[in-house]
């Protein structure tokens, strides 16, 4: 992804690195430690390998995420947070992540933080 030369604010700077349904998802996934191209997506449900390929480029190429090859056979690849930017981000997820358990709660929609696994029964 290219980067705009303008921006209003680094926010939105900020908001075009991590824009997308799932360059979100796949940092909040990282977030349990490093893991293989073969475990996030099975993870993180609807998304092809193709697209996860895409996201995590674009987030290795921002700094949030890092990739690590392993030698041997057969070829073994990790992703994970970077130990700055990545892990930075990670608090403005929780935060955000927090919120939103609020809202749903507030909305009485807490059913479906529990069919999630979010909130325990």
């Amino acid at each position: 992804m290219k980067m705009r030369e303008k921006f209003t604010c680094p926010l939105e700077l900020v908001h075009d690195m991590i824009k997308g349904k799932w360059k979100p998802i796949i940092l909040w996934r990282l977030r349990l430690g490093a893991t293989s191209l073969a475990k996030l997506e099975r993870d993180i449900d609807g998304i092809t390998q193709k697209m996860l390929l895409e996201q995590l480029k674009e987030l290795m190429d921002y700094g949030f995420v890092e990739k690590k090859t392993f030698e041997g056979y057969p070829l073994r690849v990790e992703y994970s947070l970077t130990k700055g930017q990545g892990y930075e981000m990670l608090q403005a997820l929780k935060i955000m992540q927090h919120i939103g358990i609020e809202y749903l709660k507030e909305q009485g929609m807490e059913h479906v933080l529990t069919e999630k696994g979010v909130v325990p029964e």
